[in-house]
């Protein structure tokens, strides 16, 4: 029998034996436009990547500032287990910067292709060469441990990207990054590039790619694939521009698609994740992979019932896994499973007419553009329990008109005891308008008062459920409450009404018999 495509490409997915995760989230992930962390701020984030495992994390550009300066200091005092980094142009004042601050590795780079040598630097190939060469020893000098990077290098030429990379090899650098700087790789192009620079190359690959076209996890995947045992990501993926390889997604990728060992604490992937969302102020697509609100959420009836039966039907990963739980959404799209599993959980029992009830409730407002939350469906199921079965009065219509120069007005169509009776009646406004006039219509059947008129609004939103609750008396001693939750608090407060109205009727059927 012929494997699934999963299992057959088992065999292609042979990877080095550890793949270092180099986080850049402090220093190309800050540099996304209106991001700006303070000290304290960096300090806590670099605090949680600990936390989560990462092999290395790059603080910051040292030189560009004092408050970049505190930032290394600081963090490089906690004595975390991640190796700490900090970025160095190839000029001796940048890597003078770097041992300022006590860190003990150094990510250097210089722009190699024709646009940064003419444009920005406006230097030769050789002089290029020379300044490269020329760092790797200053570093080296001074105890450094140096990552070098060919700024811009998917569009140098090959002939030179790989005679400057053997230069820094030569002059003893101990890892050769490989940036995509302005994210121009295809998945292909990728794992060719990674895989020829192997060939040429002895020193350990790494990659860093830029999301431009919203394939950097793609093209550090198939650059891992093709050799490279470190890669550069950002939490959240954030970073110049489009971003930068999303660490989360990188990291659940190879773990779960490629079964690498990591050691990374997945656990911690959400927490990390919210709060550098917090911090930076930029909020998460809804469906955004592994750590999005929707990335273990389910509405769909027959995608709810199959979770229910078995998680793995259309979950590749737990939720738990990631730090992550999973959401039940109730909306048009939900089923029968949806509605029963949910209410299991709040110790709700209706019986299978109730149950339909909710579910055509729930439908409703999902087709108005609505997905109800948790305590929404608690509101509508108590109001469905609150509901007699047999229903003396029942309403059949109504309408209300208010003005700044009219009396609030409600006209109102009951069926009571089987017969059809409307009537019209003002009031301070549409609900006691409302309620007027229902006392009207049934009077001859029972009196009422209310006693208690009580309404909440379930959510935030001016489209959010109100949950009404009255108790009402006849004044022979009987007393009963209602309960309604509709989008419509007119509707709500006339509905909770007549479910208690027709308690008491109940009650005195009862008491005749």
């Amino acid at each position: 029998m012929r494997e699934s495509i999963y299992e057959m490409n088992e065999q292609y997915k042979n990877l080095q034996e550890k793949i270092n995760v180099f986080d850049t989230t402090l220093r190309d992930g800050e540099q996304s436009p209106g991001v700006a962390l303070t000290v304290d701020e960096k300090i806590e984030i670099a605090e949680n990547l600990n936390i989560l495992g990462v092999d290395k994390m790059e603080v910051g550009f040292p030189i560009s500032s004092e408050g970049e300066k505190e930032t290394a200091k600081k963090v490089k005092a906690l004595e975390l287990d991640s190796t700490i980094c900090g970025l160095a142009r190839a000029v001796e004042k940048d890597v003078d910067a770097v041992l300022d601050c006590d860190l003990e590795y150094v990510h250097t780079f210089i722009g190699t292709s024709p646009l940064h040598r003419d444009y920005k630097l406006k230097k030769s190939k050789d002089e290029i060469k020379e300044s490269a060469i020329k760092i790797i020893d200053y570093c080296k000098d001074h105890g450094l441990t140096i990552e070098f990077s060919a700024e811009d290098a998917t569009r140098t030429e090959w002939d030179f990207l790989v005679d400057i990379y053997k230069a820094v090899e030569d002059a003893g650098v101990n890892m050769i990054n490989v940036p995509d700087t302005v994210g121009i790789l295809t998945p292909m192009d990728a794992k060719s590039l990674i895989y020829d620079l192997k060939q040429e190359l002895k020193v350990p690959l790494s990659t860093h790619f830029h999301n431009d076209f919203g394939l950097a996890v793609a093209n550090t995947i198939m650059g891992i694939e093709a050799g490279a045992s470190q890669f550069h990501g950002t939490v959240n993926g954030i970073g110049e521009r489009a971003g930068n390889a999303s660490l989360e997604e990188t990291i659940m990728t190879l773990i779960s698609l490629y079964n690498h060992p990591m050691d990374i604490d997945t656990t911690k992937i959400y927490n990390v994740s919210d709060f550098v969302s917090r911090v930076t102020g930029i909020n998460l697509s809804q469906n955004k992979a592994i750590v999005g609100k929707n990335a273990f959420a389910h509405e769909s009836g027959i995608h709810v019932h199959g979770i229910m039966e078995n998680a793995n039907t259309y979950e590749a990963i737990s939720p738990e896994m990631v730090g992550q739980t999973r959401r039940i959404v109730l909306g048009k799209q939900s089923g029968g499973h949806a509605i029963k599993g949910k209410l299991k959980e709040f110790n709700i029992d209706l019986n299978q007419t109730q149950l339909e009830d909710v579910l055509q409730h729930i439908k409703s407002l999902g087709d108005k553009g609505k997905s109800l939350t948790d305590d929404d469906l608690k509101a509508i199921a108590l109001s469905e329990m609150n509901t007699l079965e047999e229903k003396f009065v029942e309403i059949l219509g109504l309408s209300v008109s208010i003005g700044d120069s009219v009396s609030p007005t409600a006209t109102i169509r009951l069926m009571i005891n089987n017969e059809v009776k409307e009537k019209a009646a003002i009031g301070v406004g549409p609900v006691d308008a409302a309620l007027n006039a229902i006392e009207s219509l049934i009077r001859d059947t029972t009196s009422f008062e209310l006693e208690q008129y009580h309404i909440e609004a379930i959510n935030g939103g001016t489209d959010a459920l109100g949950e009404v609750f009255v108790r009402v008396s006849d004044g022979e001693g009987n007393v009963a409450t209602g309960r309604s939750a509709n989008e419509d608090i007119i509707q709500a407060s006339v509905q909770a009404v007549l479910n208690s109205v027709n308690k008491l009727l109940m009650i005195k059927k009862e008491l005749k018999q």
